[in-house]
């Protein structure tokens, strides 16, 4: 009988221990878990508040248009890039084409340090076919502008 009762002791302190191992690895998979659900809460949460900076850049931009505190194109490019980054459905973008249409038709325009780097001249010409688009698609992007304050992203 003492080596059954021997037996029997290992066997029960296999098991304790066993048990003792699966219930600490069960509290740390439950500990990981709920780091990162607070992990997935903050990140959420950080995508929220960039999403809302981003709308309002939007709304002070289009604002800034209408009152030619900036250039329609200046206005239209980063209210373009603002949606991109946005990623707003087709639909939101389709009626806001305004932006897009007078971006790209300004493309070819040389920015930034590119700018800097042309003639007086060549600026002339440039600054020339800008005000000459911009009078081309006035209409339609003070419109976009004004709904584009009015939108609820």
């Amino acid at each position: 009988m003492g080596l059954e009762m021997g037996l029997l002791i290992g066997a029960f302190v296999v098991v304790v221990i066993l048990a003792g191992v699966a219930i600490y690895y069960q509290l740390r998979l439950r500990e990981m878990r709920r780091h990162q659900e607070e992990q997935r809460q903050a990140l959420a949460a950080e995508g929220k508040a960039q999403r809302k900076r981003v709308i309002k850049s939007i709304y002070i931009i289009a604002q800034g248009v209408l009152d030619d505190q900036l250039t329609m194109t200046e206005g239209a490019i980063r209210i373009k890039v603002l949606l991109d980054g946005l990623d707003v459905d087709d639909q939101l973008r389709e009626s806001y084409q305004a932006f897009y249409h007078l971006a790209a038709a300004t493309d070819h325009i040389p920015i930034l340090e590119a700018w800097k780097k042309l003639s007086t001249k060549q600026k002339l010409v440039f600054d020339k076919q800008r005000t000459q688009l911009e009078s081309d698609h006035r209409e339609f992007v003070v419109d976009a502008c004004k709904r584009i304050l009015q939108q609820q992203f």
